[in-house]
This record gives C-alpha cells, structure tokens and sequence, in this order.
C-alpha cells in the first residue's frame, strides 16, 4: 500500500480555489439572468483560466522571491555613476 496521498497539499490548494473560483463565475452568471448552459460555460472557463493562475501565485519554495543581496550594493552604484 502506497502512503503518500494522491495530490501535494500545493496541488489541492491550487485544485480547490480553482473550482471555487468556477463556481463563482458560474453562480454570477446565473444570478446575471443567463441560461444554464452558459452559466456553466463561464464557470469552466474561469476554472481553466483559474488553474494557471494560482499555480503562478502560489510559488513553491524553490521558485520564492528571495531577498536581495546588500553586501556590495554601494560598490556597483559607485561604477554606474562615474
């Protein structure tokens, strides 16, 4: 038997706001006075394109926006000024 679940806690994360975002879309648009097909449609789009987008914004630990370096920062102001 295999231990390891199925998904990352990243992926389902990623996975769970995306169908919530879909759902949203979904429920708008049928607030908004369209059909159920079209209300369906837009929340698949928005659950497409919801996808990528926070797999972007949940970066992994490898691809996290690190702290600049300050050690030397003086020294290149220096020689891009004179």
């Amino acid at each position: 038997m295999v231990d390891r679940p199925l998904l990352s806690q990243r992926s389902a994360l990623i996975f769970l706001l995306a169908l919530l975002a879909g759902g949203a879309a979904s429920g708008l648009t049928a607030v908004a006075g369209e059909g159920a097909a079209r209300s369906l449609l837009a929340g698949l789009a928005a659950t497409g394109l919801a996808v990528p987008f926070f797999n972007h914004l949940i970066a992994t630990e490898d691809s996290a926006v690190q702290p600049r370096n300050t050690v030397g920062a003086s020294g290149i102001e220096e020689k891009s000024n004179g």
